[in-house]
Formats: structure tokens, sequence, C-alpha cells
């Protein structure tokens, strides 16, 4: 009987345990695999979700589009953009302490309703030097662009304030001077880039501004500030190191995947005109402040300004300011009339910026406040500042100022 129990416990055992062992092994593997690979369909199902274009082509609009010719009014502009081609080119100064500073042009013609959109293209990228001797430590003028929407009077460097929004070409997106990198992608010469500013409130992307590179999305749509939410938004450009072409309309040079209307085709019940208010009698004002050194007259001016914002000031003082927002550090010492430069950049520390500046204002018609303490109360330096602006359409006004500042 033994011999008999033991042929039928052997053979059962081995044929359980070579079918019972490879199956759970198996079984181990195909576990494992599954936690290390991620699952495709959702994958695929993740992907076309975010592609999904919530932008639709535009309704026709029979209602009368604005007639102004989108443009760029030169009181909207820094002192180193040169508008070329009725504002289809901007060109930037590039000599003398300028290529630090970035150029800022806000158009003519601005949005309040409706969706629409502008292009900008680099055309020409430049790599301006300094000489030998500049510090290594001072950041370079290196290419900049920043294009995107401010309310009208805003600063005209683009990012100085929360008033205005913008994309860059190193990909990033900003409200004022809060800055997301990431937020697009990088752009660069010869590619049209088309911001669009959708004001539609019955769109899902009502209150946000988006970019595209070549007519293909680069970023989400990213949302306005709720202050800027009800305001007339008008496209606006800084740039650095480059020269660009700007298309307003009424032809895109990319189509994007949708039809949409351009700045030019505005509807005139959607579009915000910035007139270019010119003096009744064809001259413009250089107001020489005379006043005596610490007596309050830069207290003076800041409250002037305010109350006359077309007035553009010109002043060392003002030179750092500009200085400041494109980047450069902040200087310290000296006085408002006279600060100490010492950027570590020749062209800047040897006021050669300051003599840019004085050969370029009296070619553009405006308005200006020469702010030179000293120089103004000097008759000899007075009348050398005069004779800069002695073309037929200025005016030139000595304002005396004493008493105590209204603050």
């Amino acid at each position: 009987m033994a011999p008999k129990n033991k042929a039928k416990v052997v053979p059962a055992a081995v044929k359980a345990t070579p079918e019972a062992a490879p199956e759970e092994k198996v079984t181990a593997g195909e576990k494992r695999k599954a936690e290390e690979t991620p699952p495709q369909e959702p994958a695929a199902k993740k992907e076309a979700k975010t592609e999904e274009e919530l932008e639709k082509d535009s309704a026709e609009d029979k209602r009368p589009a604005q007639k102004v010719a989108c443009g760029f009014n030169s009181v909207d502009c820094t002192l180193n953009v040169v508008p070329t081609l009725a504002g289809k080119v901007l060109m930037g100064l590039n000599e003398g302490g300028m290529q630090y500073l970035i150029a800022g042009a806000r158009a003519n013609v601005g949005i309040k309703a409706g969706r629409y959109m502008y292009e900008v293209k680099i055309i020409e990228a430049l790599n301006p030097t300094e000489a030998s001797q500049a510090r290594s430590k001072v950041p370079a003028a290196r290419q900049l662009v920043r294009i995107g929407f401010s309310t009208a009077g805003s600063p005209l460097v683009l990012g100085d304030a929360d008033t205005g929004v913008y994309f860059d070409s190193d990909g990033g997106f900003a409200v004022g001077r809060q800055r997301t990198g990431g937020a697009s992608q990088r752009f660069s010469r010869d590619q049209s880039m088309a911001v669009l500013l959708n004001l539609d409130a019955s769109s899902p992307n009502a209150n946000t501004v988006s970019l595209f590179r070549d007519g293909k999305r680069v970023s989400k749509p990213q949302p306005l500030p709720e202050s800027l939410h009800g305001k007339a938004l008008f496209p606006h450009i800084a740039f650095r190191s480059v020269s660009l072409q700007v298309n307003m309309g009424s032809l895109p040079l990319k189509a994007l995947p949708f039809s949409c209307r351009m700045i030019q085709g505005a509807a005139t019940a959607d579009a915000v005109v910035a007139e270019a208010a010119a003096p009744k009698d064809g001259k413009y004002e250089v107001l020489v402040p005379v006043a005596f050194p610490d007596e309050g007259t830069f207290h003076w001016l800041d409250e002037f300004l305010e109350k006359n914002p077309s007035y553009v000031e010109l002043s060392d003082r003002k030179l750092q300011d500009w200085a400041a927002s494109s980047g450069l550090p902040k200087q310290r010492g000296g006085t408002n009339d006279k600060p100490l430069f010492g950027y570590g950049l020749p062209s800047m520390d040897d006021m050669s910026l300051r003599a840019t500046i004085n050969a370029v204002a009296p070619i553009m018609p405006r308005n200006y406040v020469v702010m030179e303490v000293k120089s103004n109360l000097i008759a000899a330096e007075r009348s050398t500042l005069l004779k800069r602006f002695s073309k037929a359409h200025f005016r030139k006004v000595a304002h005396v100022v004493m008493g105590e500042p209204s603050e």
C-alpha cells in the first residue's frame, strides 16, 4: 500500500509546481510594468484637450469700421524710437548709450470691446558693442522685444506699471512688473508674431490676450488683471537692439487657425482713437524752469508733469529713471540736478547719452521741460540751451519757480 500512495502524491506535486510558479511570476512582472508605464489612452485624451482651440471664426460685422490710419503719435514714443513708412517699421537709436535703453511706442488706436489682433516681426537684429574698458558686471545691450497692450498715458517702457500686459521674446508673459517665465514660447527674427486681444464678453476667452507664432498658438489665453477690465487698451511695443515690422491690418502676414479682424478694421463702436493734439498756433513749448537749488524744484516738476502729461522731461534724473526701467542698476550719489553716473559703461558714464538726447530732442516736435537747475540760472549756459531749440515750431518760455510746494 505504501508504494501505491507514494506514486499518486509525487506526480500531483510535480504537475502543480511548474504550472503555478510561472503563472505567479508573469503576473508580478506585468504588474510592475503597468506601474512603470503610464496609460496611453488617458494621455492621448489629455493632449487632445490641451490642443482644443476655443477661439472661433469672427462673425460677419456690418458695423462701420474706424477710419483713422493705425500708427504711432510722436508723444507716445520714447525719444530713441524712429518710426518709418507711416509706422509700419519701428527702429531705435543704438549709439551714444542709447543701445542700453528700451524703446517704447504705443499705437494711436485702442480697443474697448470685441476681439482684434496685430502682428510684429523682427526684421533686423543688432549687436551693438561697447568699448573694451566696460566692466563685465554690467548687462549687455541684448536684443529684447515686448508686445502687448496698455492704457492711454501709461509709461512708454512697457512693463513699468501695472497698466499694461505683454509677451516677450524670451517666452514670458507679464502684467506690469510681475513676469511669468515659460508662459509662451520664444520668438526671433523673421517670425510673424500675432497678439490677440479678446474683450468679447460672450467668448469663453473673454478678457484675455494670446500669442501666435507664424499662425500657430504658442501661449494659453492669459487673463487680463481686473484693473484693466472695461478700459480701452492700445497696442504697445517695447524693444532694444532690433528693428521691427508692425502690421495693424487689414490682412495678417500669417493667418490664424480662425478668422480674426485686425486693429485697422476695428468697428468704430469698439475702437478708441488717441488724437495727436497739435498746438493751436503750431508751436510746441520748451519750458525752462528758473529756481534756486534745493528749494523744491523737482517737487514742483513732479506736480507739473502730473497735470501736464504731454510734456517730456529732459534731465539727468530722467535719464537715470529710463536706464533703471531698462534693467541697468540704480545709481546713488549726487543730487537730482546732477546725479552720479557710474554704470561702468563709457558711453553712459561720459555723458554721451545726454549729448545724444540734446541732439535728438529738437528734431522731434513736442512739449519739453528742460530741468537743469544750475544751467538754467547761468546766462551763458541758458543761451546755449535755447539755441538747440531754434526751430520755428518751438516757443521758449522761462518759468520762475518760487515758494513752498503744495505738499
